[in-house]
């Protein structure tokens, strides 16, 4: 009897101890899942929201590489600035504009006119970079002194690259962009990329204008030419007094003129001021006598 009341307690407490690993079993089972949901479910809320502003160091280093394998050239911008004085304008435009055709170089300012003392012609140049040597060479033949000639080259190398680095990590950016608001399902979520996006395109957008800038600064350089001549009408010191008092008269004569031509148009108004000024003035008497 004692044998089989041993028997069967120890059938008892062997299933209770499976009962009790099973339990154990579910429980980290269930926690497991748990866990796994609450990642993946972190994992989705961080790939929605996009990426704050600076903090896209990836898209900076694959922009990094980009600039790296395009070996620069230096980009320099020249500019030149010439004044001199000539024997003949017209000679000299002519000498000028032959080497503008020459170097397929083109004219983007002209002024000229005169004064009392000179008459001048003032022209704006835009020459391949590759050709600015030797235009302001040939531009300076026969010139035998100048009154200003500034060459000057500034390095935009440092500035340029740097503005083409940000343009690729700002392209790398808004792919990326593109990218989660494909996968986004949330329409705030849209809203928040989407506002992400037009920040990231007005950036790119002035990148890209200060590129192209600097493009056209490097390919074409400016040339300034100041040229002037004494003025033919005014040789000689006396000549140049007599003839500025003799302008002075005209001046003075032509502005009387355009006085009383004024005065003409507003007749109406000088007739109408008068009869007032008159009519107070006589009663201005009466009250007084």
């Amino acid at each position: 009897m004692r044998t089989l009341f041993l028997c069967l307690s120890l059938l008892l407490i062997t299933a209770a101890c499976k009962k009790a690993v099973s339990e154990d079993k579910m429980m980290v089972v269930s926690d497991n899942d748990e866990t796994v949901a609450a990642a993946s479910e972190e994992v989705v809320m961080e790939a929605s929201i996009p990426p704050p502003p600076g903090e896209y160091s990836e898209a900076k280093m694959e922009a990094a590489n980009i600039v790296k394998k395009d070996n620069h050239q230096p980009k320099i911008i020249k500019t030149g600035t010439l004044c001199f004085e000539s024997s003949n304008l017209d000679q000299s435009f002519t000498t000028v504009k032959a080497a503008i055709i020459k170097h397929k170089a083109s004219v983007q300012n002209d002024a000229s006119g005169k004064n009392d003392a000179l008459v001048f012609r003032n022209i704006t140049i835009r020459v391949p970079s590759q050709a600015f040597d030797n235009l302001i060479a040939e531009i300076s033949q026969g010139v035998n002194h100048f009154d200003r000639k500034e060459i000057s080259a500034e390095d935009v190398t440092e500035e340029y690259i740097d503005v083409e680095a940000r343009l690729n990590a700002k392209r790398v950016l808004e792919k990326r962009y593109f990218e989660l608001l494909a996968k986004a399902t949330k329409v705030s979520e849209m809203l928040e990329i989407e506002n992400s996006l037009s920040e990231v395109r007005e950036e790119i957008e002035a990148k890209e204008g200060r590129l192209k800038y600097l493009q056209n600064q490097v390919s074409m350089s400016t040339v300034h030419l100041e040229m002037y001549t004494n003025n033919p009408s005014e040789s000689g010191a006396t000549a140049s007094y007599f003839g500025k008092m003799g302008n002075a008269a005209k001046e003075g004569f032509n502005n009387a003129a355009t006085f009383f031509l004024g005065a003409l148009y507003l007749w109406p108004f000088i007739l109408i001021f008068l009869a007032g000024f008159f009519l107070v003035k006589k009663r201005f008497r009466r009250k007084t006598a």
